[in-house]
């Protein structure tokens, strides 16, 4: 009689399973509850960052439309597309605008992609806040990315 096997998960019984540079696999939905889920599971200080910015884009853009696919928090106006992003990688947590070259300053990282540029916050890294919210509340008044 054959046995079976469970396959069991290096992160079982702590929450969701942490990708490849600790990126969360938080199952997509809308609205603010999946959002909230990807921040708690987001890995030490990371977490911090991902509080920080899901708050200031709260109280920037007070009716942001919120998302998570593809294992990231999704930000963007209802009907209008998506205009920013953040995941985490191993040494940093990645925001993504996605209309980041309608910024003025531009979000100092290029991307391959038409049109998005990336802001790349290491731990222990000063936050320019008024910058933050400068680029956060330019980003949610251009046509967001439909995807």
């Amino acid at each position: 009689m054959p046995t079976s096997k469970k396959k069991t998960d290096k992160n079982s019984g702590s929450g969701p399973k942490l990708l490849s540079g600790g990126n969360p696999q938080i199952p997509k939905g809308e609205g603010d509850k999946p959002v909230q889920e990807y921040v708690k599971a987001m890995p030490g200080w990371k977490g911090k960052v991902g509080k920080r910015i899901d708050r200031l884009v709260s109280k920037t853009v007070p009716d942001v439309h919120k998302a998570v696919k593809w294992n990231q928090p999704f930000y963007g106006n209802e009907g209008d597309g998506w205009f920013l992003s953040f995941r985490c990688y191993t040494k940093y947590v990645q925001v993504q605008f996605l209309n980041g070259t309608s910024l003025d300053p531009m979000p100092p990282k290029e991307s391959k992609h038409p049109g998005m540029r990336y802001l790349d916050i290491h731990e222990g890294d000063d936050l320019d806040e008024g910058r933050l919210v400068s680029w956060f509340e330019q980003a949610s008044k251009h046509p967001g990315a439909t995807l």
